[in-house]
């Protein structure tokens, strides 16, 4: 089945819509854009398909009360603006639900509740259970608590993410682009790319370029996005936001519209993808060749014989790099020691260990490889 048949008969949809397609010349929301999309999701909630909304535009709606005539540039003043913009969102977004008779909860969620275990399957329980009560989440990084600089772009690995943490069937990614380009898609010639196949090959060419002018819009970030679901057998659409409608289209053989991603890999479990995409890495274990093959390629576990350096402050229990002679990162996965204790047993067989360190450094149930996107 294509990439788009499989979005059109998607039980479970997760839909990512940003600030550019929800706001008008002036820069406040556009209730006609934000109406029209709406309008799409319930005709597609309508068919039984459930959806997951991630939405951006908190910032974007917070201007015009505050009397902003323009997207602020300093951190405070954009979280001040976060937080009353997203008052504003949540209830534009409840009245015009409303209409159609669709119950909706908002959900914040910060990188915390990405990197922590606990609080990733929390969201995984919270976003489950809204679903199953009938309601539409609305999901939205909470840029009120940021620590970090608010970046255009983080919404789309967002909503990968949470497509993954709710069981997706699809992912549809809206821009104010109808898809992926094989130029720049102002220039006269530039062409719609209507099927990927290999996302990791296109990833690396269109990032790659994303200085150059491919970047508008975000793009760069959706093949991000794109590329991060796919892999975990997610098929993803690429569409402009004006196209809403035919992007969630269920008739025939799916959509027609923007750019179809082919799903490449395996449904792998919360954890694994957890590890891979969204966990806090705390340092790093350098293997020699034997060790690299026996972890990436025979899915085995780590023992110290094949740690030839370590590096990073971290414990038991934590998320660390496993990296290649070469210098690349070739999995991830749990320590089971402290930093401070492996220095002693790196390079040395089990037999040589005492008793009570003869155990795998990570194990292969807590690990999982890592291809660059």
């Amino acid at each position: 089945m294509s990439a788009r048949a499989q979005l059109g008969v998607a039980r479970r949809v997760v839909v990512k819509v940003g600030s550019s397609s929800l706001t008008s010349l002036t820069g406040g929301l556009d209730p006609e854009r934000l109406d029209a999309l709406v309008d799409a999701l319930a005709a597609r909630r309508a068919t039984g398909t459930q959806v997951v909304l991630v939405s951006s535009g908190a910032i974007a709606a917070g201007l015009a009360p505050l009397g902003l005539v323009r997207r602020p540039r300093d951190l405070a003043t954009q979280q001040a603006a976060a937080a009353v913009g997203q008052l504003q969102l949540a209830q534009t977004y409840g009245a015009s639900f409303a209409r159609h008779g669709q119950r909706i909860g908002q959900v914040l969620l910060t990188a915390d509740d990405m990197i922590r275990r606990a609080h990733y399957r929390n969201a995984q329980r919270t976003l489950e259970r809204l679903l199953g009560l009938d309601v539409l989440p609305v999901v939205n990084e909470n840029d009120t608590v940021a620590t970090d600089e608010i970046r255009v772009g983080d919404n789309d690995r967002l909503a990968a993410l949470v497509a993954h943490i709710v069981g997706a069937d699809g992912l549809v990614l809206l821009s104010d682009v109808e898809g992926l380009h094989d130029g720049d898609p102002r220039r006269a010639g530039s062409r719609l790319i209507a099927e990927v196949d290999d996302t990791a090959d296109l990833a690396e060419v269109t990032i790659a370029r994303s200085g150059g002018g491919l970047g508008t819009g975000g793009m760069a970030t959706k093949i991000t996005a794109a590329a991060m679901a796919s892999a975990a057998g997610i098929p993803v659409l690429l569409a402009a936001a004006a196209d809403v409608a035919a992007a969630l289209d269920t008739a025939g053989d799916g959509p027609k519209v923007g750019t179809a991603f082919r799903p490449s890999g395996r449904r792998m479990s919360a954890r694994r993808f957890w590890l891979r995409h969204a966990a806090d890495v705390r340092g790093r274990l350098d293997l020699d060749r034997g060790a690299t093959t026996a972890v990436v390629h025979r899915r085995r576990s780590l023992l110290a014989a094949g740690i030839r350096g370590v590096s990073g402050d971290f414990v038991a229990g934590d998320v660390v790099d496993l990296v290649d002679p070469d210098g690349t990162v070739v999995a991830r996965g749990v320590v089971g020691f402290d930093a401070t204790e492996l220095p002693d047993l790196i390079g040395r067989s089990s037999h040589e260990l005492p008793s009570a360190q003869r155990r795998e450094v990570v194990h292969a149930d807590d690990l999982v490889p890592v291809h660059t996107l």
